[in-house]
């Protein structure tokens, strides 16, 4: 196994979902374990089951798309564990909406989140592992919806699309620094986000039989990927997509 002992790891969004398999994917690996997030008692809920599964986590209350609150979270994590190591940019919200029904404020919201949020995460993180000198990796979480058109998405569809110009960007800017950055492109999973969609029977049927694995993934099949994409040794690996959807895109 990956060893991320006494390293500190930021997952934006880890206190559900993809987000919180990540974080018992790094945290099971050694590594100390940090939450932003928005809300509060999700935020102590998560850190309590990783706790549970003798991880060592924390969370801060933080909205990643308002720049004070994340230099605030940075300074905080800072201080209690003395530096990051890697930082997950996966917080992120979808809205399902007719195009001609998008309203200005709905895209806007969709896009705060998605990608300015994880502007901002991204950017304390570079500063961070550019001022301290040793390096640091960069996890930005898309979607493989950035390879498909998606009916009533294209808010989502487009911030997982500007996503990939991100981390492609902050790969190639960063490698100097020793700064890996990689993007994280995973396919249809089981989380609480999409739990209507797997309700949907017809849906469900439709994205199973274009699955060449003939399933959706589970969260927990995330965990060595979290630990791939943080393991300290694989110093030339930047600028990867990787992709994680049971063959979807090839298909």
């Amino acid at each position: 196994m990956v060893d991320l002992g006494g390293r500190t790891i930021v997952i934006t969004g880890g206190n559900s979902g993809l987000g919180l398999a990540m974080a018992h994917g790094v945290g099971s690996a050694g590594a100390n374990v940090v939450i932003w997030s928005r809300t509060p008692s999700r935020n102590e809920d998560a850190v309590a089951e990783l706790e549970e599964a003798g991880i060592t986590a924390s969370a801060v209350a933080c909205d990643t798309a308002e720049e004070d609150a994340v230099s605030d979270a940075m300074a905080e994590t800072i201080d209690r564990y003395g530096r990051v190591d890697s930082m997950f940019a996966n917080a992120g919200i979808a809205a399902a909406a007719a195009y001609t029904d998008t309203t200005l404020d709905e895209w806007r919201r969709v896009l705060r989140t998605n990608l300015d949020g994880t502007f901002l995460c991204t950017r304390a993180a570079a500063r961070h592992f550019t001022e301290r000198g040793e390096g640091g990796s960069i996890v930005v979480v898309s979607s493989m919806i950035s390879r498909y058109g998606g009916a009533g998405q294209a808010a989502y569809t487009t911030s997982k699309n500007g996503l990939i110009g991100l981390g492609r960007t902050l790969a190639v800017e960063l490698a100097r620094d020793r700064v890996r950055v990689n993007i994280l492109i995973p396919g249809w999973t089981a989380t609480a986000m999409n739990t209507h969609l797997r309700e949907d029977e017809k849906f469900l049927r439709a994205t199973t039989s274009r699955t060449p694995a003939r399933r959706w993934a589970q969260p927990e099949e995330f965990h060595e990927v979290a630990r791939f994409l943080a393991d300290p040794t694989l110093t030339f690996h930047t600028g990867n997509e990787v992709v994680v959807d049971g063959g979807y895109t090839i298909y």
